[in-house]
């Protein structure tokens, strides 16, 4: 009896199904978790005119003795080097004038209000004809003009401007692009003329400034001229102000 009984249970632990061994490579693995927005987010890759701000953040800190020389010049180089959004955020992070981190509760490229309001908006590219953009417009808070042989105006004193910041890149090839921005606006400019203009004119206006304005809002601008003309003006056109339109 002990043989056949032994034949029996050894055909009986063969029908058995064995579990898959976990370090088995055979056995499937689980797909990879996908990025988080957040993550997506910090890996972003930034521009020129990111890294710029950035740095012109590091340089008030400084201005205000939050950091030293040495450490300035160390974080400018790094800024400079930098090529992702997190990059940028690390070496701002212990800086009340910071980027935001996602999700952190400051405030984010995206307003709270409103998911229709564009971050970003296709590059405006015009080529021997013109584009406007006027009167009460959403406009993006980053936006890229490419002008060649044609005219741009983008007018921002009576758009809907639910960002603190905008930013805006340009790029003009025998081209004139007019940049409009409100009365009492910030304005950074960072420009690059090569045989042509980049120029921030004041409103001629000197009347008072409209109460209803509310703060001011800070327009970050670079310019590219080459053989042609950015123009960034203050205040309501002429006839806005004379209220002929």
């Amino acid at each position: 009896m002990a043989g056949p009984a032994r034949k029996v249970l050894t055909v009986a632990q063969e029908e058995v199904p064995q579990q898959n061994d976990p370090q088995d490579p055979s056995r499937p693995q689980d797909p990879p978790r996908p990025p988080t927005g957040d993550e997506l987010a910090l890996r972003r890759r930034v521009s020129d005119l990111e890294r710029e701000d950035v740095a012109e953040r590091l340089r008030d800190a400084a201005g205000e003795g939050r950091l030293t020389f040495a450490e300035l010049e160390e974080r400018l180089e790094t800024v400079y080097g930098a090529k992702t959004y997190g990059q940028l955020v690390q070496i701002t992070a212990d800086l009340p004038n910071g980027l935001a981190v996602p999700n952190a509760g400051t405030a984010s490229l995206t307003p709270h209000y409103s998911p229709n309001v564009p971050a970003t908006a296709p590059v405006i590219t015009v080529f021997l004809s013109d584009q406007k953009r006027m009167g009460a417009w959403l406009p993006p808070q980053r936006q890229e003009v490419n002008a060649v042989l044609g005219d741009v105006t983008l007018d921002y004193t009576e758009a809907q401007l639910p960002y603190d910041e905008i930013f805006i890149e340009v790029k003009s090839i025998l081209a004139d692009v007019k940049i409009r921005v409100p009365q009492n606006a910030i304005v950074h400019l960072d420009s690059n003329p090569i045989l042509g203009s980049v120029a921030e004119q004041s409103s001629t206006f000197s009347g008072p400034t409209d109460a209803d304005a509310g703060p001011p809002k800070i327009f970050h601008i670079h310019g590219t001229a080459i053989l042609g003309e950015i123009k960034i003006k203050r205040g309501p056109r002429l006839t806005k102000r004379l209220r002929l339109t």
